[in-house]
């Protein structure tokens, strides 16, 4: 992939080894002048920091670790996300709507988030109830060790899906299949959790069409990065390694071919209309 020249985004909190206190990496002097303005005022500085624009210029040197020495996978996951923020906020532009960028909160071990406690154990995840998304970066050590899906693509896509519940949570979906859930039996709710996941694959495909038709990402070997990635967390290969057997009516995230399917048919499709896993029959 083609990243080292990209945008750094100044979306990310570093809370490795700070005992859950959230520090921004990026954002240089203007998040200085923009916390001492707020006290000036009187403003919690929280709300600006969350609620600063964007804008295409800002943190393009790669980004430290919380130790201040270079951290090459939080300068990476930096770059990534931001790429997404640029894509997504064209594509809401598009359909005449603004997107509200999310945080990616950093961490080491275990995290508390406004969805709960959550460890490293659990993977990568997305928080509707902060808009934040949350990764322990080992888990990319055991994607490619553990998952064998090697590659900074297959990295990407990792946050490209978390970055997809984001875009769900913004139109409605989350909520409405959370809503559904509630109602529904064991089975059918996992049945839910299912498509939610699988549309959250095809939005990180719709993401990765736009980026390289943009700004030329893509490199040869990518796309099987991803793929293989997909395949290798389906929950039937995860189940049969785990356990050595597979129960369907438990899958709450796709099979590995599922999510190859709905990652690829975002990725050659490139529309929002493309991810509708909600409207066939045929997953």
């Amino acid at each position: 992939m083609r990243w080292e020249g990209g945008r750094r985004s100044t979306n990310v909190e570093d809370r490795r080894g700070m005992a859950g206190r959230p520090a921004f990496v990026g954002g240089g002097l203007g998040m200085i002048v923009l916390v001492l303005l707020a006290l000036f005022l009187g403003v919690d500085p929280t709300f600006l920091l969350q609620n600063a624009p964007m804008t295409a210029d800002r943190q393009s040197a790669p980004v430290p670790g919380a130790d201040g020495q270079p951290d090459p996978a939080a300068d990476f996951i930096s770059v990534v996300l931001a790429d997404t923020e640029d894509t997504w906020t064209a594509i809401f532009a598009e359909a005449g709507q603004r997107y509200q960028v999310p945080n990616l909160v950093l961490f080491n071990g275990s995290v508390q988030s406004a969805c709960g406690f959550a460890q490293s154990a659990m993977g990568p995840f997305y928080c509707p109830a902060d808009q934040k998304a949350y990764i322990d970066l080992s888990f990319f050590q055991d994607l490619r060790d553990r998952f064998q899906a090697p590659g900074d693509f297959a990295q990407a896509y990792v946050l490209a899906h978390e970055v997809g519940h984001h875009v769900q949570n913004l139109l409605g979906l989350s909520d409405k299949v959370q809503q559904a859930r509630q109602r529904a039996s064991e089975a059918e709710g996992n049945a839910l959790s299912v498509r939610l996941e699988l549309q959250a694959d095809c939005l990180a495909g719709v993401w990765a069409n736009h980026a390289d038709r943009a700004r030329q990402i893509l490199e040869a070997g990518d796309v099987e990065e991803a793929l293989t990635a997909a395949s290798a967390i389906g929950d039937d290969r995860l189940q049969q390694q785990s356990r050595g057997y597979v129960t369907p009516d438990s899958f709450t995230h796709g099979s590995a071919e599922q999510r190859v399917r709905w990652f690829r048919r975002g990725l050659e499709a490139g529309r929002l209309e493309a991810c509708d896993t909600f409207g066939t029959d045929s997953l």
